[in-house]
């Protein structure tokens, strides 16, 4: 009875452990979308909060100097000022969150909320946010891009359900 119950913890701990895991650290543009429809989500991001002064002109993450670039840079931003709420990484079906780190050429993109600054004050960035609202959690966004977070929920859900119940039959 002993080894079921140490079974038992320990079946529970690994399913804590799976459920707390985090779907990505950070958020990026999607790559297979065009400069035009990033372009609007880099001002927006940039626009509403996101800390943009690093993409600027001679700023350590202005290289490469593309929308794709620096739109990823600013919705991450976003993202984590938001504290890794996953609808902050929505902006439309636009942007995705991943567990690789994006950066590189000595951009460091934030990975935590502590380390994008939660202070919105002063000038988010030189972007102003665009005419048509396209806030990153809209409502009426029927793209898909968000299922990922929940899928992300459900497999924890499926497999926290799993072990508990390898762990009542192992322990019956």
């Amino acid at each position: 009875m002993a080894d079921a119950a140490r079974l038992f913890l320990l079946l529970v701990a690994v399913a804590a452990a799976l459920a707390g895991r985090s779907d990505g650290a950070w958020c990026v543009c999607r790559p297979e979308l065009g400069d035009s429809a990033l372009q609007k989500t880099l001002d927006y991001a940039c626009g509403d909060g996101a800390d943009c002064k690093p993409i600027l002109q001679n700023g350590p993450c202005f290289a490469p100097d593309t929308v794709r670039a620096h739109c990823s840079y600013a919705v991450n931003s976003f993202y984590q000022r938001n504290n890794q709420n996953a609808q902050a990484c929505v902006f439309s079906g636009t942007a995705t969150l991943v567990s690789t780190d994006p950066s590189g050429n000595g951009c460091t993109y934030p990975a935590t909320p502590s380390a994008a600054g939660t202070s919105n004050g002063g000038s988010p960035g030189v972007y102003s946010p665009p005419t048509m609202g396209m806030g990153p959690s809209a409502l009426n966004d029927n793209s898909g891009a968000n299922v990922l977070p929940v899928a992300g929920v459900a497999a924890r859900l499926v497999i926290l359900a799993f072990c508990s119940l390898m762990a009542l039959y192992l322990c019956a």
